[in-house]
């Protein structure tokens, strides 16, 4: 069977649109390019001229005029003196007489331009020497007529308004020439004018939906906190201990045979000890220590069957069913205080009962914060967009749909598809389907990506190099040892993605959103089950007609 690599993915999707340039800024992932390369080619005998050839000198030796398009785009009109396009036309015969043979004319020597052009086009190759000129002249003309006369930065890939075969048609060495060139810049930073807002990304509308306060957590953490406040006090000798009490014992464990009750193998060490404290509350320890330390006395010693949690570290323990010998050294009564306000000014002072139960609330709502920020972040987001006035250029929005499109194919493969009926999907007009689909997005995106950065700028923010740092160490221990390539550009997308984040959360101290709670909405299998059964009961009954 056919088999299609993501190498050949990439390169059939570049082959859809040979005319861009595989770029997208570099909050996708790319830095901007600093080279403009040419979309046309030349014949068989075009060899690459170098830009550090020299056309002209003198000031105001060419000129350009520009003329703006929609999505970021311009067409530039560049205008070659007639020394110029003369020197142009001059190198390109002697590159190419390196090259070629000519009867008469040994290798190197001087030839007539006339006679390298017939030779060239007696091959085939008509305008190669006209077409290598004009792409000279692209080379010394369009990226300082763009940056330093227009002050723009050009991306992705320039394409010649006129074919360079049309060009060459009319190019005469000595005599100046117009070439225009459409090509994609980088777009300017816009913000709109919103009403009653001095900066238009500060009061962003939106809605979100998160699931509600945890207030059973927050309950908890109540009552976690004041047992931290606990005092104690030498219970009576006949003192029965009850839930809420501590003692300390001496704990002796086995493992337990398979009966569950019968002593087996002693415990490590670990697992044991001498003058170990023991609050007696739900939750605390192994299941059935301190439900069997209930109603024991000082002196006693009492065997208690406990099950270790499934979940404990030593898994070789983790579940399974053990024996303790356990004996009861002192008994204690404990007194867990409420948080009034003189526990809260020993928690720290200043703080009143008040204070301590909203930093409360506010740490076990943070707790959830990794389950409902991206879904605040995201309306943020498209508010965001909306107030950014920029112009898209097609090239990144066709990049980055390229990019989406290839890892769609990928998908499809992982999910089993043949790859022969993938590459049946891979053509000019699936893709343009899917960029078309997918533009909207990619649109906000990127215009996002920019506010983002332009609000960090504006408000100084900044990610504190330690931050990087932990991040950076805590993505090579997961990696375990894996190559995670040039550790500079990791770096720079770990200080990127912590940088989004931070603006975002600036973004929401002043942002009017409108939130949604609602219940994680649970998986009812039994109605699932339910649904299915009368599903085939339907079909059955269908092909029972049919019949």
């Amino acid at each position: 069977m056919f088999r299609i690599s993501n190498v050949a993915l990439a390169i059939a999707l570049l082959g859809m649109n040979a005319s861009t340039s595989a770029f997208s800024p570099s909050a996708f992932g790319v830095q901007r390019s600093n080279v403009v390369q040419n979309s046309f080619t030349t014949p068989t005998f075009t060899k690459s001229i170098s830009n550090n050839f020299v056309l002209f000198m003198a000031d105001g030796a060419s000129s350009s005029k520009l003329v703006r398009k929609p999505d970021s785009n311009v067409e530039i009109t560049l205008t070659a003196p007639g020394d110029a396009t003369k020197k142009a036309y001059e190198k390109a015969c002697a590159e190419i007489a390196k090259t070629i043979s000519i009867p008469g004319f040994r290798k190197g020597a001087k030839i007539p331009a006339a006679v390298i052009e017939n030779a060239v086009a007696s091959q085939g190759g008509k305008t190669t020497l006209r077409t290598q000129a004009i792409q000279t002249l692209l080379n010394q003309l369009l990226e300082p007529a763009l940056k330093e006369e227009h002050n723009l930065e050009p991306i992705g890939q320039p394409s010649l308004v006129d074919s360079a075969e049309a060009l060459a048609e009319t190019f005469k060495p000595g005599e100046p020439i117009e070439i225009v060139v459409s090509c994609d810049v980088w777009p300017d930073i816009k913000w709109k004018d919103v009403e009653g807002q001095e900066k238009p990304y500060t009061g962003l509308k939106g809605s979100y939906t998160r699931k509600p306060f945890d207030e059973a957590r927050f309950n908890q953490a109540m009552i976690d906190l004041a047992e931290r406040y606990a005092t104690t006090e030498p219970a009576s000798a006949d003192k029965e201990l009850a839930m809420g009490d501590a003692c300390i014992v001496d704990m002796k464990g086995y493992m337990a045979a398979e009966d569950g009750v019968t002593k087996a193998e002693p415990l490590p060490d670990a697992a044991s000890g001498d003058d170990v404290e023991v609050i007696l509350g739900n939750g605390r320890y192994m299941e059935g220590l301190v439900e069997g330390l209930v109603g024991a006395k000082v002196g006693e010693t009492k065997t208690i069957y406990v099950t270790f949690p499934e979940g404990l570290r030593d898994k070789t323990l983790a579940g399974k069913k053990a024996v303790f010998d356990v004996e009861v050294k002192e008994a204690n009564i404990r007194t867990v205080p409420e948080i009034d306000d003189e526990l809260a000014n020993k928690i720290r002072p200043g703080l009143d009962a008040a204070g301590v139960e909203a930093e409360l609330r506010k740490a076990v709502d943070e707790q959830d914060a990794g389950e409902w920020t991206d879904a605040r972040n995201g309306s943020l987001a498209k508010s965001l967009a909306q107030v950014m006035d920029v112009d898209v250029p097609d090239t990144l929005v066709t990049n980055q749909a390229r990019e989406k499109y290839a890892q769609m194919m990928a998908e499809f493969r992982t999910g089993g598809m043949a790859d022969d009926e993938i590459k049946k999907l891979i053509t000019p007009e699936n893709f343009q389907k899917y960029k078309d689909i997918q533009k909207p997005d990619i649109v906000d995106d990127f215009k996002t990506s920019m506010a983002t950065d332009e609000v960090a700028r504006i408000e100084g923010i900044e990610v504190p190099s330690h931050q990087i740092d932990e991040q950076l160490e805590a993505v090579k221990k997961e990696a375990n040892g894996e190559d995670l390539g040039d550790e500079t550009v990791l770096r720079n997308k770990i200080e990127s993605t912590i940088m989004r984040r931070m603006v975002f959360d600036f973004l929401a101290e002043s942002a009017d959103l409108d939130v949604e709670y609602k219940e994680d909405e649970q998986f009812d299998e039994a109605m699932m089950a339910k649904l299915a059964e009368e599903s085939l009961n339907r079909e059955e009954t269908e092909e029972e007609q049919e019949a």
